[in-house]
């Protein structure tokens, strides 16, 4: 009964003000629903990194030259260093035995002529069970087999957007094109694959046999990457921190202060670092938005303070009757708790709204999770109890014969 009766006149009083109820609702509002997106879209972004990271393939380790140091006299030192070679690939087939697959890679972007038609393009020099091992497939003719890597043919597979821009509507599938000055067979195309975790566009890129690329292509020895496919049931670090070793003594670096002059990474390392940045993104946002549930808060405080300012004739009269401070203090509090419970379940229906709407009409990467949605709304609950306790007490210290005065 005295629950009813604290609802019904906390009702009457917030709606005889109702554009300050709103303003005061406001910030609890925005508070609100600003986190459960800002979250939602964290959450989205960081599934969405592991996926690229697992379409990677699986289990599976990546080896890339390390960045040149500057060494005393010799100046600025620029790029990667040259040391990572195709018989490291070779080494790392033979002696690690989790190794399920090993493919070395070796790319640059050269000029790709067709016709009259001219481009400038990735060429991806690796071997046959590349596809398999990094979730590419070819949708036109084949990929290129051992045999022609082994005699250096000279076919190619285009990336997707490649057999776009040169060929239009028209199957490519047995041209003839031009890598630099070197003619090469198109025997197949990829299906699309859209952009990698890096950033770079995976349909822009031409596949050709790595000893092509290597010897009639770029005419270097060096390779830019190494892919290991690791057996599931093997320890991923154990095998990494083996793979250094091996490279390390090919290198001759057995002593231990001289850096490694490349770089071994688990798609472990790969996600925890990209999390992590996506996790400190979302924490600072969040930390932002939960910024305005305490503006929020302190908007309650003011509409509160008025309202007893506003009500002092009311409050001593109901002390003068017979109300006891308890009751009095009750009856604003309960003020307090209905704006932070309206502010916040208002708040909740408007971030699941705007989050809706960026997922399913913008197609963007959102993840609403239960977690966020509850802290949200009790953290706008704790700051309108927070807020509301202080006018609350104020008013039930008033004394009746000074209030009764007032006008």
């Amino acid at each position: 009964m005295k629950i009813y009766r604290n609802l019904k006149i906390s009702k009457k009083t917030l709606l005889r003000h109702r554009m300050r109820t709103v303003l005061a609702l406001l910030g609890i509002i925005v508070g609100v629903s600003v986190v459960i997106v800002m979250v939602a879209i964290g959450n989205g972004a960081r599934a969405e990194i592991v996926a690229k990271i697992e379409d990677l393939g699986t289990n599976l380790l990546i080896i890339n030259p390390a960045d040149q140091r500057s060494l005393p006299g010799r100046g600025q030192a620029r790029g990667l260093v040259t040391t990572l070679t195709a018989q490291d690939a070779d080494a790392v087939r033979r002696e690690i035995q989790e190794a399920v697959t090993v493919v070395a890679a070796v790319s640059r972007q050269a000029r790709v002529k067709y016709g009259n038609l001219v481009t400038n393009t990735s060429i991806l020099g690796t071997a046959e069970d590349f596809p398999v091992m990094r979730n590419f497939r070819v949708v036109s003719g084949w990929f290129f087999t051992d045999q022609e890597n082994r005699i250096s043919r000279r076919v190619a597979v285009l990336g997707h957007s490649v057999g776009i821009n040169l060929f239009e509507d028209q199957d490519p599938v047995g041209r003839i094109i031009r890598i630099g000055r070197v003619p090469f067979e198109i025997i197949g195309v990829m299906e699309p694959k859209g952009v990698d975790l890096y950033g770079t566009d995976q349909d822009d890129q031409i596949f050709i046999p790595l000893n092509t690329a290597l010897r009639r292509v770029f005419n270097q020895d060096h390779i830019t990457a190494v892919y290991i496919q690791v057996d599931p049931q093997k320890d991923l670090e154990a095998v990494k921190d083996r793979v250094r070793s091996l490279l390390r003594r090919r290198h001759g670096l057995e002593s231990e202060d001289r850096p490694d002059d490349f770089i071994v990474q688990s798609q472990s390392d790969l996600i925890a670092a990209e999390t992590e940045t996506t996790s400190t993104f979302t924490s600072l946002t969040a930390g932002i938005a939960g910024i305005s549930l305490i503006v929020g808060g302190i908007g309650i405080l003011a509409v509160m303070l008025l309202s007893i300012r506003e009500r002092r004739q009311e409050i001593g009269l109901r002390l003068a009757v017979g109300a006891r401070p308890v009751d009095v203090r009750d009856q604003f509090l309960f003020e307090a708790v209905i704006l932070s419970v309206g502010g916040g379940v208002l708040g909740m229906a408007a971030g699941l709204v705007i989050a809706f709407f960026l997922k399913f009409i913008l197609s963007w990467m959102i993840t609403v999770s239960a977690e966020s949605v509850l802290f949200s709304f009790a953290f706008s609950l704790s700051a309108g109890l927070f807020f509301g306790v202080y006018p609350a007490h104020k008013a039930s210290l008033l004394d009746p014969v000074v209030a009764l005065r007032s006008e």
